[in-house]
C-alpha cells in the first residue's frame, strides 16, 4: 500500500487553504499513485479570532471540506483522511474532527479529538484549546489496503493508552494529523512518534503543519514522516509545503510483533491508590 503525507502552511482563509491542500493531493497523486492520502490537523484555519472561527465551522457530511474531500477520493479512486477541521459542536464550541472518504465518496470514519492542548510552551505562548473546542468521546478506525488505520489528532499522541485501545481494537497503523509547535516539535515529536510505533509494532503516519503562519505569526515544527513497526524513520518531510511518500507493508508488522509481541504480553494494571 502506498500512502502520502500533505504537509501544509495554513492561515486564515479556509478557501485558500482548501485549494491549496486539493492542489498538493492531485501533485501527489500524479507523481506516486498513493492509495491513501494524509492531511494534517487544522488544515483549513491557523489563526483569526473568534470571527474567523466561526466562519471557517462547518458541519459533517454536508460541509465544504467534506464535499471537497469526496471528490477527490472519487476523482483519483483514493482514501483521503482529512486531517482536520472544525466541525460545529454543542454549547457554542466545536469538535477538532477528522473524516476519512473511501474511494466512492463514503464516510469511512470520523474521529473527534479526544485530549485538548491546554499547555503553556517553554517560551511562554499560551494554548487553550479547550475554550474553543469540546473534546470527542470515541475511538474511530477504518480499514484500507489490508490495514487497519487507527484515528488520533496531535496532543493526543502523548497519551499512550490512546494508541493501546485502538490497538486492541485491530489497529495495525496509526494517523496523528498535526501541529506540533516549534519547541515542542523539536524535541519531542520524533521521539514520540517512534515510540508509539515501537509499543505497538505499528505504522505511524503523521502528516504536520509546517513553518511560519502568516496572519498569526505562530511557528509549526513540520518533519511530516512515516515511521514503520520496527520505530523507524522511513520517510520525512523537509521543510516547507509538500509531501512525501512511503509504501507500507504488513509483513513488517507481523515481523516486529512476532519478535517483540508486546500485543499479547499486554496486562490491564489497576490503578495505585497507595
Amino acid at each position: 500500500m502506498r500512502v502520502s503525507l500533505i504537509q501544509l502552511t495554513a492561515d486564515i482563509d479556509p478557501d485558500a487553504n482548501r485549494q491549496a491542500a486539493a492542489a498538493w493531493i492531485e501533485r501527489a497523486v500524479e507523481a506516486d499513485r498513493p492509495d491513501l492520502v494524509t492531511l494534517p490537523e487544522a488544515f483549513t484555519l491557523i489563526g483569526g479570532g473568534q470571527e474567523a472561527r466561526a466562519a471557517a465551522t462547518e458541519t459533517i457530511p454536508d460541509g465544504p471540506t467534506t464535499t471537497l474531500l469526496q471528490e477527490l477520493a472519487r476523482r483519483h479512486r483514493i482514501t483521503i483522511h482529512g486531517g482536520s477541521f472544525i466541525e460545529a459542536g454543542p454549547d457554542g464550541r466545536a469538535f477538532n474532527s477528522s473524516v476519512v472518504v473511501g474511494p466512492d465518496g463514503a464516510i469511512l470514519a470520523t474521529y473527534r479529538k479526544i485530549h485538548l492542548f491546554d499547555v503553556t510552551a517553554p517560551d511562554g505562548q499560551s494554548f487553550r484549546e479547550s475554550e474553543r473546542f469540546a473534546p470527542g468521546t470515541e475511538l474511530a478506525a477504518f480499514e484500507a489496503g489490508g490495514f487497519r488505520f487507527g484515528c488520533t489528532i496531535c496532543y493526543d499522541l502523548r497519551f499512550a493508552e490512546l494508541f493501546q485501545h485502538l490497538a486492541r481494537r485491530g489497529a495495525d497503523a496509526f494517523l496523528v494529523p498535526s501541529v506540533f509547535t516549534l519547541q515542542t516539535g523539536k524535541d519531542h515529536w520524533e521521539v514520540l512518534l517512534r515510540a508509539r510505533a515501537i509499543e505497538h509494532g505499528a505504522y505511524v503516519l503523521a502528516a504536520a503543519q509546517t513553518g511560519r503562519h502568516p496572519s498569526s505569526g505562530r511557528q509549526s515544527w513540520g518533519h511530516s514522516m512515516v515511521v514503520d513497526p520496527w520505530g523507524t524513520v522511513v520517510a520525512q518531510a523537509s521543510e516547507g509545503p509538500g509531501w512525501i511518500t512511503a509504501r507500507l507493508d504488513p509483513a513488517r508488522v507481523q515481523e516486529a510483533r512476532r519478535l517483540i509481541p508486546t500485543h499479547r504480553h499486554h496486562r490491564l494494571i489497576e490503578p495505585w491508590d497507595g
